[in-house]
């Protein structure tokens, strides 16, 4: 499972001009998924992502999105798993079959609704993200390091 977080001032995701998900001053992520992911791996990400230390106080990362009531908004994104090392056009044959992965974002929406006021893209849908973000600060969150 690979996270792309980007704290925001604010974050929307649109499909077809409808809003499906919006954001305040929170932290946008981008959700990946792969063969090796389960139920409790999500858990153990999104506890991660709740807890990092990324807000500023007094010049330094000092607050975490729960520190600040902050929101998450997360969007779903395969191309995550892209492989670019061969020829020019990406691979996604690491990215989980779309059944599987729509699934495992389901749980993922399930156990952040339980953690903190959340916000989602649609899965499988052409989306529209909408953001400001805030630094920029941006951060990598691979499940491979745990």
């Amino acid at each position: 499972m690979k996270f792309i977080i980007q704290r925001v001032n604010e974050a929307r995701v649109e499909v077809n001009g409808t809003v499906t998900g919006e954001i305040a001053r929170g932290l946008l992520v981008f959700a990946g998924f792969t063969d090796s992911d389960t139920p409790e791996l999500c858990e153990k990400m999104l506890q991660k992502t709740i807890k990092l230390r990324v807000f500023e106080t007094d010049g330094k990362m000092n607050l975490s999105l729960a520190d600040i009531q902050g929101s998450l908004l997360i969007v779903p994104q395969f191309t995550l798993y892209a492989n670019l090392f061969k020829g020019n056009r990406p691979s996604f044959t690491d990215a989980l079959e779309p059944v599987r992965a729509a699934k495992l974002f389901s749980i993922c929406k399930e156990i952040s609704e339980r953690l903190i006021p959340s916000a989602f893209g649609a899965f499988g849908a052409d989306m529209k993200v909408h953001l400001l973000n805030d630094g920029p600060v941006t951060l990598l969150l691979d499940s491979r390091d745990f």
